[in-house]
């Protein structure tokens, strides 16, 4: 069996990171003008990493599947971003972050990758500070935390309900200033659509320009994939439009491994879906968890007159209200961790105390922080939040409680990475969210900003040169090549098969359908018959698509249903690849909950004897099932336990 290399350094656990520093190989400024980087993506991991290596004096190919990198879905974050400042002297420090973040990812993360994460977070709010980053700051001019999921300290650091914006104006600030100077080449409105290896190495992508249709060639020294997750498999969830899993997904018909699949986030703040006809869902910040409580009624019956419009929710009394979170997880109350919130709520909802007409919903109440804060203080906190949840529900949050429920948020699962953040694959990295490896089984709140800033600032800067040192003396490479031409050709065959189907379905309806096989059967709850059904759904699925899809216009000109075609191909074997996991891991964990497989109170029930790995699932061919390969967990600094949120 191959043996799986994640090329962690020796020695403890804190000096882990220095002592890989001080023993990488680097590349003198003279000899980093000779090589080219392409980075894919413009969120805060792709903007942070081409602006970091562009500035350290490498060539670097940009591109955006936007008009702009400021359109990225990283400005959709919205609650904060963490560090290990403890400004507030609150008993937090770089070790309790770590921790943290490994318990919170049901200790199904690597220990190494997620120190080296809490250690370089300082250094994150202190670069954006630099860049101008306008975070919210106390009376005295220190900057202001809050609380989120998981934690019992403050470390989050935020700008109002906006944080992912000014941060990404912050990089991109810094990418503009490198493309003004010309080490950065930005191409804007192109989609890769595959890796090229040549000799084993990643030496290009073959992108397709979204304007005028032309598939091109691209070559350089190292390619770098920064695209984000895969939640829109789902079809309904909070991701951008445009956000997809097509770039690691060729990436993984190339020969890397795809990990960790099946631990994809559900978000409990969310609003409800409203309608059939709905494209996307609009998430509230888990930040409003410091100050709203999470109710439902005690009475079922209460909650049918809510849903038949009878009752409103300021008509319950205090005393028949109940905060489920806070009586049953006393020690965080409405401020544990995502997968164990949303299931909360689905419990709820299933046993019929659901409000809002569908009866899949819960409040999250803000009476009690008006009442002992004031109004202003809570407008001045979370206003742009409720200004939007009042546009979308047309419902004054201040005066009603918000409804919320669980959505696909994010995605642990992506590209498997080593320590340098290199996939198997050499020269082919993977940053942000597009890989899997700092989070586990589940993403605390507010360390999807920390881990794709830290990758693109202060990890791939150090890493890549690591890699890029014994390149210096390999020449440009020739779009000509015969690996070039081949991967341009089959993207070519499979454009015109796709627009030679010419059936009667459109894109989004076969989508919806896939959303609905993935919610129903690999959701919030899995089990074992479920993902069995989900696979021969799929399959099935997958054939209707290739035998019945319609796209309209021409293959040669802007076409957004073919853009949606490509993807949405990609995506159902995504869920095919997302149900085997889901199966072949027979525990529960994070947010990958197997209903066989949970303790007498309801919570998920890991097996630390025998799925203590990350899976590496290794593609097999068209229409084969993958293989996996297993990196084991060592724990060598942390003792695995029970997640507690209780006590």
């Amino acid at each position: 069996m191959t043996k799986i290399d994640s090329k962690i350094p020796q020695g403890p656990l804190a000096d882990k990171w220095k002592n890989y520093k001080d023993h990488q190989k680097l590349v003198n400024p003279a000899n980093k003008r000779r090589l080219d980087v392409i980075v894919v993506g413009t969120g805060l991991a792709g903007a942070s990493a081409a602006a970091s290596l562009a500035e350290m004096g490498f060539n670097v190919l940009n591109f955006c599947i936007q008009d702009s990198p400021r359109r990225a879905h990283s400005i959709a974050a919205q609650g904060g971003i963490n560090a290990a400042k403890n400004y507030q002297n609150d008993g937090d420090s770089v070790y309790r972050l770590f921790y943290d973040t490994i318990k919170g990812g049901d200790y199904r993360a690597r220990e190494a990758n997620v120190y080296r994460l809490a250690e370089v977070s300082n250094s994150i709010i202190d670069q954006c500070v630099a860049q101008g980053v306008p975070f919210a700051r106390e009376y005295g001019g220190l900057l202001d935390n809050r609380s989120f999921g998981g934690a019992q300290v403050s470390r989050t650091f935020y700008a109002r309900g906006q944080t992912g914006q000014q941060l990404l104006l912050g990089a991109y600030s810094a990418l503009s200033r490198q493309i003004g100077l010309g080490k950065v080449k930005m191409y804007t409105r192109y989609e890769m659509l595959d890796v090229v290896i040549v000799d084993g190495r990643a030496r290009g992508i073959i992108a397709r320009n979204l304007i005028t249709g032309k598939v091109e060639r691209f070559s350089a020294h190292a390619v770098v994939v920064g695209t984000g997750g895969y939640a829109n498999t789902f079809f309904l969830s909070t991701n951008a439009m445009t956000s997809n899993g097509s770039a690691a997904w060729q990436c993984y018909k190339k020969g890397a491994y795809f990990s960790n699949p099946c631990m994809c986030q559900i978000h409990p703040t969310c609003i409800p879906v409203h309608g059939e006809f709905q494209s996307k869902l609009t998430l509230m910040s888990e930040s409003l968890r410091n100050d709203g409580r999470i109710w439902v009624p005690k009475n079922s019956k209460d909650a049918e007159a809510i849903r038949t419009g009878k009752l409103k929710p300021t008509q319950i009394k205090e005393e028949d209200r109940d905060y489920y979170l806070e009586r049953r997880y006393p020690a965080f109350g409405n401020l544990v961790p995502r997968d164990v919130a949303s299931r909360a709520a689905k419990e709820r909802c299933d046993a019929g105390y659901g409000v809002g007409n569908t009866g899949l919903a819960v409040y999250l109440d803000f009476a009690d922080a008006i009442n002992r804060l004031g109004k202003d203080v809570v407008e001045q906190r979370y206003g742009n939040l409720f200004q939007m949840y009042e546009k979308i529900v047309n419902d004054n949050p201040y005066e009603t409680p918000m409804m919320i429920f669980p959505a696909l948020h994010y995605t642990m699962g992506g590209l498997w990475v080593d320590y340098e953040l290199m996939t198997n694959v050499p020269g082919l990295f993977a940053i942000g969210e597009a890989n899997f490896s700092d989070h586990g089984a589940n993403r605390l709140g507010a360390s999807a900003l920390m881990q794709g800033l830290a990758d693109g600032y202060f990890v791939l800067p150090y890493t890549i040169q690591n890699y890029l040192a014994d390149q210096i003396q390999v020449p440009r490479f020739s779009t000509d090549l015969p690996e070039f031409k081949e991967a341009e050709k089959k993207i070519n065959d499979r454009v015109s098969r796709l627009m030679n189907i010419k059936g009667k379905r459109s894109v989004d309806s076969i989508h919806k359908e896939l959303g609905h096989i993935m919610w129903d059967f690999v959701g919030m709850g899995r089990d074992e018959a479920g993902l069995k059904s989900a696979l021969d759904k799929l399959k099935a699925l997958k054939k209707e698509f290739w035998s019945n899809v319609r796209i309209p216009g021409a293959a040669e000109d802007l076409n957004v249903e073919l853009e949606k075609a490509l993807r949405l191909a990609d995506f159902i074997e995504l869920g095919e690849l997302i149900a085997h996991d889901a199966l072949d891991r027979e525990e529960s964990c994070g947010g990958h909950f197997r209903l066989e497989h949970q303790t007498e109170e309801g919570e998920a029930l890991r097996h630390d004897d025998k799925f203590a790995y990350v899976s590496c699932w290794q593609y097999q061919g068209e229409d084969k099932d993958p293989a996996m390969l297993k990196e084991p967990l060592d724990y060598e600094f942390v003792v695995r336990q029970q997640r507690n949120y209780k006590n």
